[in-house]
């Protein structure tokens, strides 16, 4: 890397964990089945207790297959404002699916839902748990 130009970044505290998660709205999740990897980007909630994740269901999911085969699921939160001020967060851990519930409590927690083509009738919003069993935070100084 003698010609490669680079920034050097530090590891998080805890605090600055939890405040990067609560801030935080959006995500990338990352499912896999066997050598096949699927990542989606996705609406999370953090409580300081709970990391909670919302996707959509319907019928034909590809997403949905995948979280059905995937034992350890990774939500990548990060910003990248110039290559001076950039922060990143994995979370690595078993996804639980909750009990459903209604939509205001999910509209209290989440951004408004992106659907991407799909009609309203057709998707039921489903909330998960990030069992979070392993957090790594870098950021640039």
């Amino acid at each position: 890397m003698e010609h490669v130009e680079y920034v050097h970044t530090f590891g998080m505290t805890d605090a600055e964990v939890e405040e990067y998660l609560r801030d935080g709205e959006v995500g990338v999740l990352s499912l896999a089945d066997g050598g096949d990897a699927y990542a989606v980007p996705v609406g999370y909630h953090y409580d300081g207790e709970r990391l909670l994740v919302r996707l959509g269901e319907r019928d034909d999911s590809t997403k949905m297959d995948y979280l059905e085969n995937t034992g350890t699921a990774t939500l990548v939160v990060y910003e990248n404002e110039s290559e001076a001020d950039s922060w990143s967060l994995l979370v690595r851990g078993k996804l639980v699916e909750l009990p459903t519930e209604t939509d205001r409590e999910i509209n209290e927690q989440f951004e408004p839902f992106r659907l991407f083509g799909e009609n309203v009738a057709d998707v039921d919003a489903a909330v998960f748990e990030l069992r979070m069993e392993e957090v790594t935070g870098r950021r640039t100084d």
